[in-house]
């Protein structure tokens, strides 16, 4: 492969690296794994579609109408591609189950996911295209993030001024865009997106700035492909996105294209709800008490040692509702020591109330001093816990990445069975859960995308 010259725009580049990768040239696990992300997508959507936000979001959408291009996932509207894929987005991020970047905790997935498939309906594309589309988006939005973490997080911004750029490249190699017009809608992205931290952290905003990433994704190619041009200098020059947001090891944005493929290293499929960091501790919490056939009665004290201290992000203890308990490390360990481990069922205010779970979260206390971390990626790597017992006795486990992450491996079977239990709480008729999980399955044989897109309608 020739690689363009470092003296053109960054922008450029990275649209010459994604126009000169057949789908053909991508590995299977690349596609496999995109194919688990539309899977986790879905499944998260199902379980967000009746969130108050989302419903919010969609009705919103709906009333203001325009071309109907793209189906709503669960539903029986119809509407232009932004809109659509911001629809469905919002309701896949609404339920705090989507997957995850591991080095910085971007929604990559439910943003590539939720494009390619309202891109690819629209424009009759076949399964492998737009599973190309999803890994080649999903490549340039982490190679563009892991530039800006920790600096984005540092400086308070959210993970949509990244995954905008996943959802610009699935859109645009779907629309066939040329390098130039794809290089625009990779400038015009640039300057799109935005979302703060502290609102994700604390309320729905999370599942906002989904929404807006995967609509203004489209937005700008869309605008490329009928002329519109940008900055594309706006990358790497001075003031731009990678100087506003902290971005460091800027020479990797664009090193050893297609030596390996982010989808595949970094993405993890969440198998409980809530924030990823926490899933490995929250392993750990379960391994340990396990172990030890602890009972909560006798437990003293529980100690977290956690990469995720360094980062000032593990919530509070006693949930009131989903965004709390999807962001509060203490709940995510209680509850994984009373009831064996973490689950879908940990998101319903019922368990948040639970008196066993509320008084093991007072007993949760931080190492003071936590292990540094190897590299400067802090979602990477997981958590010890250390059960203390009345009687003296001592439990630990310790969980180094989550289950479902590229780095455990991601099993088939693990992503079957959270598609098959939340799919079904969108309401949809019986055996539609099937249908589309074998439609996902043979997706990269498919002529068209579209009857996938059928099965996900309520019509």
């Amino acid at each position: 492969m020739q690689f363009p010259s470092v003296a053109r725009p960054l922008a450029r580049q990275l649209a010459d690296f994604v126009l000169s990768t057949p789908a053909d040239a991508l590995p299977a696990p690349a596609i496999e794994h995109a194919k688990m992300s539309l899977a986790s997508t879905l499944a998260s959507a199902a379980m967000g579609y009746g969130i108050e936000s989302a419903r919010i979001i969609r009705e919103v959408e709906l009333a203001d109408g325009g071309t109907p291009a793209a189906g709503l996932w669960f539903d029986a509207g119809r509407l232009p591609l932004a809109r659509a894929a911001c629809v469905n987005a919002v309701a896949s991020d609404a339920a705090a189950s989507d997957d995850s970047d591991m080095r910085s905790i971007a929604h990559i997935g439910t943003i590539v996911s939720s494009v390619a498939l309202a891109v690819g309906e629209h424009e009759g594309a076949s399964g492998r295209d737009v599973l190309a589309a999803m890994v080649l988006g999903y490549e340039v939005a982490g190679r563009i993030d892991e530039s800006l973490t920790p600096g984005r997080m540092q400086r308070g911004f959210h993970g949509s001024w990244s995954t905008v750029f996943g959802a610009c490249v699935a859109a645009g190699r779907l629309l066939r865009l040329d390098a130039p017009r794809l290089a625009h809608a990779i400038a015009l992205s640039a300057t799109s997106a935005s979302g703060m931290a502290i609102a994700a952290d604390t309320s729905c905003a999370r599942e906002y700035h989904a929404g807006q990433a995967a609509s203004a994704g489209i937005r700008a190619a869309l605008a490329a492909q009928r002329g519109f041009e940008g900055e594309l200098g706006v990358l790497e020059q001075p003031r731009g996105l990678l100087d506003a947001l902290g971005g460091q090891s800027r020479e990797d944005i664009v090193r050893d294209w297609g030596a390996s493929w982010d989808i595949v290293t970094d993405m993890a499929i969440k198998l409980m709800p809530g924030a990823h960091p926490f899933h490995a501790t929250a392993e750990a919490a379960a391994d340990a008490a396990r172990a030890g056939a602890v009972q909560p009665g006798g437990i003293a004290r529980i100690v977290v040692s956690a990469a995720v201290q360094w980062t000032n992000f593990k919530g509070e203890p006693h949930p009131r509702n989903l965004v709390d308990a999807a962001h509060s490390l203490p709940y995510f360990v209680a509850a994984s020591i009373a009831d064996g481990g973490f689950g879908w069922a940990h998101m319903e205010v019922a368990r948040m109330a639970d008196p066993v779970i509320a008084a093991l979260q007072d007993k949760v206390e931080f190492d003071p001093d936590p292990p540094p971390l190897p590299d400067r990626f802090p979602h990477r790597h997981g958590g010890t816990v250390t059960i203390h017992m009345q009687d003296g006795a001592v439990h630990r486990a310790t969980c180094r990445a989550p289950r479902g992450s590229g780095a455990r491996g991601i099993d088939w079977r693990d992503v079957e069975a959270k598609f098959l239990q939340l799919f079904p709480l969108a309401g949809l008729a019986t055996g539609r859960a099937e249908a589309c999980l074998e439609s996902i399955a043979q997706l990269d044989r498919a002529d068209s995308v579209r009857t996938l897109a059928g099965w996900l309608s309520r019509r």
